[in-house]
Formats: structure tokens, C-alpha cells, sequence
């Protein structure tokens, strides 16, 4: 009888040395990747970089990083500076989070941000998702990483579907956990170079399958790469929407030094029925403050 021929899956070597050598060979040099960002630097890029382009990102975590390099600094100043300072990466709520992070670990843990996962986990705003990220990234821990990127990777090359489910899964997880290295560096290592593979070469709508150093061993290739049969895949739109209207009324709060009477306010959007639901959504969220006067401003607590 004819063996069968050993699987991703089944030997997750298989695709460790590969990738980690074409990440050591073509990873991009990301402000948040060199020592001196520190564990605070890679948690800023973790908030920042949430549904958001690297491109985006860059300017605003520049500034971000030289006006509060610690996160003590950030936790001094009222949560309205970090809204302000978010500019326009888009879901701004992120900005209010990390601040609510920040003013944690200036109080719990001495202004350092904690490598334990577990009180990564416990700080306001941190997910799964984003402890895994600083624990692995930054304290060189072993844990699974999966985001968007890393879950493509998996379904392709492991699972053979061209697309990962539309929310992470108890099957995915299981997966990642199985893939990882035993080793906590080479696993830390191979966290960030999956992310950079799916960032890069295994990208969503054009992978460049010719560049892939585990092409060879991919099984949604192998298998001829069938197309998605999963719910169609919508990209999200954003003209016209309450989003749209938040963020043309976040931007005036943002460049005010005073608070906005309600007329500034009004003069961004048309339709005021759309324009109240969103400046509601805004006060709702923390994100703008309503004052005794009819003005709003940017939240100071």
C-alpha cells in the first residue's frame, strides 16, 4: 500500500523553517519591530493597526510614540488628547481604550506594560487577540497570533479553503495552537513571520502563490485552489454611512481648541436626521462630551 504523503497538518515542521526563513529574509523594518519600541510600542502598533493599513498607521504611531513614549504619559493627560491625536485611522473608540490601558498600567503595574498574559488580558480594551500579540512580540512568549493575515495562511496552506470563516473559530484556535513551535522564540518568531506571509505574499484577493515559500506544501493549491463556497464576502463601504458622518464630526471637535456649538457641527452634514443619530452615537461612546451650553467638546475624563 502507497503512504500517504505527510501533511501540514500532521507536521507542522513542515512549514516552520520555510516561512521563518523568508520572513528573516524579507521582512519589512516596522517601527514597532526594532528593541527600542519596547513593550509599549508594540502595543500601541497592536491598537493602531486593528482593521487598519500598515500605511495608515505609520505617521500617526510616529507622533503618538514621540508626544507619549511611556504609557504614564499618555494615562497624565485627559482621553479627549488621545481622540485628538488618533486623527484619521478610523474607529476612534481604539483611542479611548488604549488610553484606558495606558491609565492601568500607570496604576497597577508601575508604568510597564505587564508580560504575564493573563494580566495583558485583564487591562481595559485588550483582547485575545492583542495579549497574544504584546506577549509574543514583545516578551518573545509563545502563544497563537491570529489575526486576519494568520488566518488566511491557515485555511490555505492547512485547511484548503481559500478563506477563513468570518469570525475566528474554536476549530481555528485549536489549529494554531497545533502549529505552534515548542520552542517560545522560534514560536514567537513564527508568530510574526505567518502575519508578514499573509500581509505580503498570501494576500486576499491576489496571492502571489509564486513567491510563497511553502507554495509546494499548501493544500488549497494542491487541491487546484477552489474558489470560496462559504456566505459571499462583502467588502465594507463606508461613503454615506453613520461612520462617515462620525468622522467628519470627530474631525471638527479635533481641530477646536474651544468647544463646538452645535451649528459647527450641523454644517459637515446634510441630512440631520443621519447627523443626530451619529452625534448621538459619538456622546454614547464616550467619544464627544456634551456641555451645560449646547457645545460639545472632546471628553477631559
Amino acid at each position: 500500500m502507497t503512504a500517504m504523503p505527510e501533511t501540514p497538518a500532521a507536521v507542522p515542521s513542515l512549514l516552520h523553517a520555510p516561512v521563518i526563513d523568508w520572513f528573516d529574509e524579507h521582512a519589512r523594518d516596522l517601527p514597532w519591530r526594532r528593541p527600542e519600541a519596547g513593550a509599549w510600542g508594540v502595543m500601541v502598533s497592536e491598537f493602531m493597526l486593528q482593521q487598519t493599513p500598515v500605511s495608515r498607521v505609520l505617521p500617526v504611531y510616529e507622533e503618538w510614540l514621540a508626544r507619549w513614549p511611556r504609557p504614564a504619559a499618555l494615562a497624565a493627560e485627559p482621553p479627549g488628547e488621545a481622540v485628538r491625536a488618533w486623527g484619521r485611522l478610523g474607529y476612534p473608540r481604539r483611542a479611548l481604550r488604549l488610553h484606558a490601558a495606558a491609565s492601568a498600567i500607570a496604576e497597577q503595574h508601575g508604568g510597564e506594560v505587564p508580560s504575564d498574559h493573563a494580566q495583558l488580558l485583564a487591562l481595559p480594551g485588550v483582547g485575545e487577540y492583542t495579549a497574544a500579540a504584546v506577549a509574543s512580540f514583545a516578551y518573545g512568549q509563545r502563544h497563537a497570533v491570529l489575526d486576519t493575515n494568520v488566518r488566511r495562511v491557515f485555511a490555505r496552506a492547512v485547511s484548503g479553503a481559500q478563506y477563513p470563516p468570518n469570525a475566528t473559530t474554536a476549530a481555528e484556535r485549536r489549529l494554531a495552537r497545533a502549529l505552534l513551535p515548542d520552542e517560545e522564540p522560534v514560536a514567537a518568531r513564527w508568530a510574526a513571520a505567518t502575519m508578514e506571509l499573509g500581509a505580503l505574499v498570501c494576500t486576499a484577493r491576489t496571492p502571489a502563490c509564486g513567491r510563497c515559500p511553502i507554495a509546494d506544501r499548501c493544500v488549497w493549491r494542491a487541491a487546484g485552489s477552489p474558489a470560496h463556497d462559504g456566505p459571499p464576502r462583502r467588502g465594507q463601504t463606508y461613503a454615506g454611512t453613520d461612520r462617515q458622518v462620525r468622522g467628519k464630526l470627530l474631525a471638527v471637535l479635533r481641530e477646536a481648541v474651544a468647544p463646538v456649538p452645535q451649528q459647527a457641527l450641523d454644517a459637515v452634514w446634510d441630512e440631520p436626521v443621519q447627523r443626530a443619530r451619529a452625534l448621538d452615537g459619538l456622546v454614547s461612546d464616550g467619544l464627544v462630551e456634551p456641555l451645560p451650553d449646547g457645545t460639545y467638546r472632546l471628553p477631559l475624563t
